[in-house]
């Protein structure tokens, strides 16, 4: 359990999406539980647990000190209800997950949540599975939908996903050309093993490709055996959703695809053979430095075997039953893996290894068996090392929620402490300041100095360390002086002095200026690693004004702002709402055809949510989670802001 020593500690932890503060005072003022604490419960307990801190008023992202005057009455209140079955289903508490803790003559009740095991999920109230399960998105507690849990229950039965036996499927369904390239490289990993003398049918079936069920003597191909060696008609049929997509782009500013593989009919569609040659196209031209072994040189290096690593993760380890497709992704400055599905074992401890859940066992072992893939446990852990011997900046690990359940890992090509940088930021701050940071204190400071900015979810990223270090981290940062904060609370970023990125209420302090003809000449928002600072002023520019058109130009972003239907010329109005139309003439739109509509909004421009929901007739909430947010993490999309993500005053362009 974290440390609260003071109101000090309660704001610097309260940028933590994982920490929620409830006042528990009651109708007398002397103590209660709070009825909203159990929502939270279940929101926090099937994502990745979180701490409750009861006898703190929030309002408006600033912290104030109430109490509990009876804490006891609290305490009993909450292990009295926890262990109600009609109440909640399980009870994840212990007594060393409560502690008491006083602060000014203030007694608080923290709590911690742990983590629900997968076995346990969901975690509901009320024996209303399908109604009062709930799950964390930023700071809020959201009822799951019925496919979210469903999707819990499917995962707590299911220990190994791709084990099933599949009814109406044989081995024709098999691609043998698939199975034969996989029997040859089987053969150079494992030249002496006995099972290359079977034929391919009996081969398949050692390898899990076909099973018996010794309770019910079922037997047929399983999950595994289609999706990695089958047609592309039977995974189809097998699983409706599977989808697997390679791009590639020689730029990583513009979005164009030089390279793009997926089941278009010419290949099998398979998990081998997209595997196969996505791995090629992965590791060509990999600028690497080499490494000698027994004064040979060795062409498969740590780098190799962690992008080796990080794809067959990505298969092995998705929920083929999800929405979201497998997406490899290869630019000059980063390889980006996405696959459907929550990872099993929270990221922070798959860093750390040791512990594994695979979701696809069998095919995992398909994959052992030729060389790929590591042994349990030891395969994140392998893709960071390789990253650091390549002397690259820290991977990126996530997990998204929204708009549907997916894993990321973005490993970057970029240096990991560019010594331009670091010397650059020795002059800036002083020799002697700044190489008396500690490791990460470097790193949080090199990361808003690169990417121009660093917010507590970044930061973490670049560590294994506890969420709490750097929580306290970034505020010691901005006390010495190494950067400035701006926003608030969970929307709060950090950047250097002189590189602060532009806030919407600077942007837009000026916004109602005339319309009249003059030229934009706006500045583009990237920083310069030469000095340091921000190409772009904090002063506002007296140039803000209107094109031709009616949207608004500053020199503080790249491109002109669609901010208001009110101000924009009639033809340009008459434009935009043209394009719009099919949308407010048609409510169940598809999604495909809703996204390429708001990209063409989107040209050359950036357009607020409340100008997008006028003219798709569409309310702002569903803009956001089901269109907006999916095409960001697309790349279709950038932000004006995008250290701001929650700004009501944000807007969006195409990523040209």
């Amino acid at each position: 359990m974290f440390q609260i020593q003071d109101l000090v500690d309660l704001q610097a932890l309260s940028e933590s999406a994982e920490l929620e503060f409830k006042l528990a005072q009651g109708q007398d003022g002397k103590g209660k539980l709070p009825d909203d604490f159990w929502p939270t419960y279940s929101a926090m307990a099937n994502s990745r647990g979180g701490y409750v801190v009861l006898g703190v008023r929030e309002k408006k992202g600033q912290l104030t000190l109430a109490g509990i005057e009876d804490i006891e009455i609290v305490h009993k209140q909450l292990f009295d209800i926890a262990g109600n079955n009609a109440k909640v289903n399980i009870n994840l508490l212990t007594n060393d997950s409560v502690k008491t803790v006083n602060i000014e003559g203030k007694s608080l009740l923290v709590i911690e949540i742990p983590t629900a095991r997968r076995d346990q999920k969901p975690i509901y109230l009320k024996n209303q599975p399908m109604k009062e399960t709930y799950t964390r998105l930023h700071e809020g507690d959201h009822r799951c939908s019925e496919e979210q849990v469903k999707r819990m229950m499917a995962e707590q039965v299911e220990d190994s996903r791709d084990d099933k036996i599949l009814t109406g499927f044989d081995f024709s369904d098999i691609d043998m050309d698939s199975l034969k390239a996989y029997k040859n490289l089987f053969s150079v990993a494992k030249p002496q093993h006995p099972w290359l003398e079977l034929d391919l049918f009996e081969l398949f079936k050692k390898l899990g490709g076909w099973r018996k069920d010794r309770q019910t003597s079922v037997e047929g191909i399983t999950l595994a055996g289609v999706l990695m060696f089958g047609t592309w008609d039977a995974i189809q049929d097998a699983v409706p959703n599977y989808f697997v997509d390679y791009r590639e782009r020689d730029e990583a500013s513009v979005e164009r695809w030089v390279d793009r593989l997926y089941p278009d009919g010419s290949w099998s569609g398979n998990v081998f053979d997209f595997y196969r040659r996505t791995y090629r196209k992965l590791v060509t031209d990999l600028k690497v430095p080499f490494e000698l072994q027994n004064g040979i040189r060795l062409d498969d290096s740590k780098a190799h075997e962690a992008i080796r690593e990080a794809l067959v993760n990505t298969l092995v380890h998705a929920d083929y039953t999800g929405r979201s497709s497998i997406l490899i992704v290869k630019r000059p400055d980063l390889f980006g893996f996405r696959n459907p599905g929550l990872m099993r074992v929270p990221p922070e401890i798959a860093v750390k290894g040791g512990e594994s859940d695979c979701r696809n066992r069998r095919m995992h072992q398909m994959f052992l068996m030729i060389g790929a893939g590591e042994r349990a446990g030891s395969g994140i852990p392998k893709i960071y090392s390789g990253w650091e011997w390549a002397k690259w900046r820290t991977p990126k690990l996530y997990e998204k929620y929204e708009p549907s359940e997916q894993t990321l890992l973005e490993l970057s090509t970029a240096s990991l402490i560019p010594e331009e940088v670091t010397q650059l930021l020795a002059v800036k701050f002083g020799n002697t300041t700044f190489y008396s940071l500690n490791e990460l204190e470097q790193m949080i400071v090199v990361t808003a100095a690169i990417e121009g900015w660093v917010n507590h979810e970044r930061a973490c990223q670049l560590t294994s360390k506890h969420s709490r270090d750097v929580t306290l981290a970034l505020p010691r940062l901005v006390d010495k002086g190494f950067l400035v904060a701006s926003g608030k609370k969970r929307d709060k970023s950090y950047s250097l002095p002189g590189m602060e990125l532009p806030s919407p209420e600077e942007v837009f302090s000026n916004a109602l200026t005339p319309i009249n003809n003059l030229t934009h000449n706006a500045r583009s928002l990237t920083h310069s690693i030469g000095n340091l600072t921000h190409n772009n002023s904090n002063a506002i520019d007296s140039n803000e004004t209107r094109d031709d058109k009616g949207r608004f130009i500053s020199s503080l972003i790249d491109k002109p702002f669609v901010d208001s239907l009110d101000v924009l010329s009639e033809s340009f109005r008459q434009e935009l709402n043209a394009l719009a139309a099919p949308a407010r003439e048609q409510r169940r739109l598809d999604t495909v055809t809703m996204k390429s509509l708001i990209s063409g909004l989107c040209q050359e421009h950036y357009i607020s949510v409340s100008v997008l929901e006028m003219i798709l007739d569409r309310k702002p909430q569903s803009l956001r989670q089901n269109y907006l947010k999916p095409m960001i993490s697309e790349g279709l999309l950038k932000m004006a802001f995008p250290h701001k993500p929650n700004s009501p005053k944000q807007g969006y362009t195409t990523a040209d």
